[in-house]
């Protein structure tokens, strides 16, 4: 067993930074590798607060944190920014928080607005189209890049507040309120607030009583279409519809356009990662739609394939746990993950970062309130927004994966072409918080 020595810190705080600076990934890599290093061999050390997760949760988090005058350690157990993935695509209410963290001009110079949404059956006829603005002059809606979004949160932060190669092994209760954390390198962090941002797979989320995410019944495959010489898609989200299977897509920027297929699937399946069986796959879905999608799925490089389960966990009132226990919350995915059904997973993280920032604020600076009652804060105030959009996604997915050929010539013929109204649909998008 190691020497354990603890070096007591006082609370600590960073004042936000006024221009935002690039860092690069092999910079960042260069940093973490430093930090192991002094980590490893069963090293101890104390820390305020520590962020769990450098996904967008954790990262808006820190950042948000960072605006108000409070610094964090965000723990990553990748070797650097996992930029895998696809695109993420925000509404208003998403740009609203990214504006309030001092990122959304950056980001917003380097994707398209989307205009509109068209939906269509998988024969290429249009039953409804609309424009977001004619609707709601104040929407936005942009897809951006996960990887560029992770960078760009990133470069908002101090040197060394992200930790990388840091994969939390076990969780204890510590002395005097403080959580403890143990790492794979036998290294341990006492941290006085624990933020877990660890994804729908959360060990902190484990740990507090939460059970694994439920599977939908169908399983989605993404991907990036890249056209080096000016992408063909007009600036409009394109959802087709067919029975069991339906999809999406919409441009990126001049030269990328984002897609989707969902299918429905008894089981997750085994993971797949191999491009060629993706791609295989995803044009069998959809061999026999007249589309643009299977253009845009053969100009899609191999390494932009992704093939994943949805899942999402339903807050029950008096009987999901709570949101925190003690000196550990739970941001985004964490804590709610839901379906893509309606465009609000990350927007939903960003949201909560803002406003637990704020509740903190008030605990740590002001000290008008204690942590485990912002903590409560947080959760009352986030519980009202988010349960109903878990229920409402899920909901519509189910209804839109439905493969009765009766329901879906009624849903192609008379529910999408005259009974939809865009107003409800971007109803959720509306969102207020209290500046930063």
């Amino acid at each position: 067993m190691a020497i354990v020595v603890f070096v007591p810190l006082k609370w600590s705080f960073c004042l936000p930074s006024s221009q935002p600076k690039a860092i690069h990934l092999t910079k960042i890599r260069s940093r973490v590798r430093s930090m192991a290093s002094a980590e490893a061999g069963g090293v101890s050390r104390r820390e305020d607060i520590v962020i769990v997760g450098a996904g967008i949760a954790g990262l808006a988090t820190a950042v948000s944190l960072q605006r108000v005058g409070i610094g964090s350690v965000v723990l990553e157990q990748a070797e650097s920014l996992r930029t895998g993935g696809t695109s993420i695509t925000f509404f208003k209410n998403g740009w609203k928080v990214l504006d309030a963290i001092g990122v959304g001009s950056q980001l917003r110079s380097q994707y398209l607005e989307i205009q509109g949404m068209v939906m269509k059956s998988e024969d290429g006829r249009e039953l409804r189209s609309f424009i977001f603005k004619d609707e709601d002059e104040s929407q936005e809606v942009r897809a951006v890049e996960r990887r560029m979004l992770l960078e760009t949160l990133a470069s908002q932060l101090p040197p060394n507040t992200i930790s990388f190669s840091s994969k939390i092994k076990n969780i204890e209760r510590g002395k005097k309120d403080e959580t403890v954390l143990k790492l794979e390198d036998d290294s341990q962090i006492s941290a006085k607030i624990v933020i877990a941002c660890d994804g729908t797979r959360s060990p902190v989320a484990e740990w507090m009583g939460f059970p694994d995410p439920n599977y939908v019944g169908y399983c989605a495959i993404r991907g990036i279409g890249f056209y080096p010489d000016g992408q063909p898609v007009e600036p409009k989200v394109n959802y087709v519809y067919g029975r069991g299977v339906r999809a999406g897509y919409l441009p990126i920027s001049s030269t990328k356009v984002y897609w989707f297929v969902c299918f429905n699937s008894p089981s997750p399946g085994p993971k797949i990662t191999d491009p060629f069986m993706l791609r295989q796959e995803t044009n069998k879905l959809i061999q026999n739609w007249s589309s643009d999608l299977l253009d845009i799925i053969k100009s899609t490089p191999d390494d932009m394939f992704i093939r994943t389960p949805l899942v999402d966990r339903w807050l029950w009132p008096g009987m999901s746990p709570p949101a925190s226990i003690g000196n550990v919350v739970l941001v985004g995915d964490a804590w709610h993950p839901m379906t893509p059904n309606l465009g609000q997973g990350g927007c939903c993280a960003l949201e909560d970062s803002v406003v637990l920032a704020k509740k903190l604020e008030q605990a740590l600076k002001f000290r008008t309130i204690s942590v485990e009652d912002a903590f409560k804060a947080y959760e009352s105030e986030r519980w009202p927004r988010i349960f109903p959009l878990i229920v409402r996604a899920n909901l519509m997915g189910a209804i839109l994966q439905l493969d009765n050929p009766l329901v879906c010539s009624l849903r192609n013929n008379f529910v999408l072409p005259k009974l939809v109204q865009l107003g409800p649909m971007l109803e959720h998008t509306n969102f207020e918080f209290e500046p930063l």
